[in-house]
């Protein structure tokens, strides 16, 4: 039986292997410069924009953005931006391991990630050290958080684990693992950054660890749904990887019904912590995000879930969040901290 071999083999260098494979196939779909014999790159910024997973790294930062201001009772400017560079790399650092599957599922940009790999993990690894030094000096206290954030990245992205595997591919835990990432930057740059300012219990009004407890189990669940979904997307590529999804291993409809149990119970814990009253109104209303997640998806299910479908979803929860902070400019009611 023939092994994969990006993800069966323990030497890291063995993921460049499928280069020639991978170019043939896409020579097959993109026009050639007859002169230089090269692929000719149609949309160079728009592919660059595509390969970091832009939808992905807004939507962190948006969290980010609203739970910092939830949680410290301020904009937290700086720590949005480096979410938002933390999630650039770790997804292109994914995309560039990832060509086999991507390039199966014909995500775009795979493309561009092949013809210009090299150059991408070095640079990306050079600005990820610089970036570590830097925040270091002006925020020394979302500095843990982030180097374990992107060692979970390195596990995830590699064949680090004992025997050449790399957490991605492990059952559970390839969801965990990104869902557990997105909660670091999300909840833990502020609550980290608050900590280290003021203390352990200087909260806005209205705010507990308590609250803390439930928006975080409320994100866990959320986000998980989002990952089962793009796993819906992914099942021929992750087959061909070996990666053990929900879909993969237990079937799509199965799968389905993990997307609705998490977008219920993601409901379910805001609704919990409201009538307890650790959840504040101004939390609250965020359950109105797994509702329409649902009936977006449920309705992208009836001609099967694209990468166009997922991209959509994930658009459409950082639109929320913009609307989120406009109700709250506009002072309307439940608005306040």
């Amino acid at each position: 039986m023939r092994q994969d071999k990006l993800t069966n083999q323990g030497d890291k260098g063995k993921c460049f292997q499928l280069e020639e494979e991978i170019l043939m196939t896409l020579a097959a779909r993109l026009p050639v410069d007859h002169e230089t014999g090269k692929m000719e790159g149609k949309g160079t910024f728009r592919a660059f924009a595509s390969v970091g997973r832009l939808h992905i790294t807004f939507i962190a930062a948006l969290g980010t953005f609203t739970f910092g201001w939830l949680f410290m009772g301020k904009y937290p400017w700086f720590l949005t931006g480096v979410c938002a560079l933390d999630w650039y790399f770790v997804n292109l650092f994914n995309r560039i391991v990832d060509l086999k599957e991507d390039e199966a599922n014909e995500i775009r940009g795979t493309d561009f990630v092949v013809r210009h790999r090299r150059g991408l993990l070095g640079i990306c690894f050079a600005l990820l050290v610089v970036s570590l030094v830097v925040v270091y000096f002006i925020n020394p206290a979302i500095t843990p958080l982030r180097i374990t954030c992107h060692l979970m990245g390195l596990f995830y992205n590699w064949p680090l684990l004992p025997g050449g595997r790399r957490l991605k591919q492990q059952y559970f835990w390839k969801n965990t693992t990104s869902a557990v990432g997105f909660l670091f930057t999300v909840l833990g740059y502020p609550l980290a950054t608050l900590t280290w300012e003021r203390g352990l219990h200087h909260f806005p009004p209205g705010i507990t660890w308590m609250t803390v407890v439930f928006s975080s189990l409320f994100l866990l669940f959320f986000v998980l749904s989002y990952e089962v979904i793009y796993d819906l997307r992914d099942v021929e590529g992750d087959k061909l990887a070996g990666i053990r999804t929900y879909p993969v291993v237990h079937g799509e409809r199965t799968a389905i019904h993990i997307v609705d149990g998490l977008l219920l119970s993601s409901v379910v814990v805001l609704g919990v912590g409201y009538v307890s009253g650790f959840v504040p109104w101004r939390i609250f209303i965020m359950a109105a995000a797994p509702v329409i997640q649902y009936a977006v998806y449920k309705r992208a299910l009836r001609r099967g879930i694209s990468a166009k479908d997922c991209i959509l979803l994930t658009w459409i929860g950082a639109a929320l969040f913009i609307i989120y902070h406009l109700w709250v400019l506009a002072d309307l009611p439940g608005a306040g901290l």
